[in-house]
């Protein structure tokens, strides 16, 4: 993954340990005041609010313990994880920009391409100037690569 999807995980994990942890123990607490358990809403949401947290935060412990961190600016040449590709639609001759990440911090809306996505194994690989031919389940798509960096 890269340095950024790195400390926005970290990030999220220091928010669940020393926010959100509290916070739903102190509400459980509250919530037990409340007499029999039983029949308490409250008690019962908050406990299953607690059990998603101490899921998420044992789920991210371990992708940071196996992350393997690469800062793409040390990289160069052709497509490979952690490049900036713009490329243009062979078809429509619109541009795109996509930066190839990990799948954990993957996020088409904003640009951030899962390297096990059709289109990224299709780019790895190639260089400015190529075309590629990517095969999605909307059907056969071109591609000409414009620029490959590494930011």
């Amino acid at each position: 993954m890269t340095p950024k999807g790195f400390k926005a995980l970290d990030d999220e994990l220091k928010n669940l340990k020393v926010v959100e942890r509290p916070a739903i123990i102190k509400a459980i607490a509250e919530a037990r005041e409340h007499g029999d358990l039983s029949e308490n809403a409250e008690y019962h949401s908050a406990k299953e609010k607690q059990s998603f947290i101490e899921g998420r935060i044992k789920e991210l412990e371990g992708m940071i313990g196996l992350a393997q961190v690469i800062d793409p600016k040390t990289l160069s040449g052709a497509v490979k994880f952690g490049a900036t590709v713009k490329l243009v639609d062979e078809d429509t001759e619109e541009e795109k920009t996509f930066q190839i990440v990990g799948e954990q911090e993957a996020d088409i809306q904003n640009g951030l391409l899962n390297i096990s996505s059709p289109l990224a194994r299709a780019l790895i690989g190639k260089d400015e100037g190529d075309s590629v031919e990517v095969r999605t389940p909307g059907g056969t798509k071109d591609y000409e690569i414009l620029e490959v960096t590494y930011i």
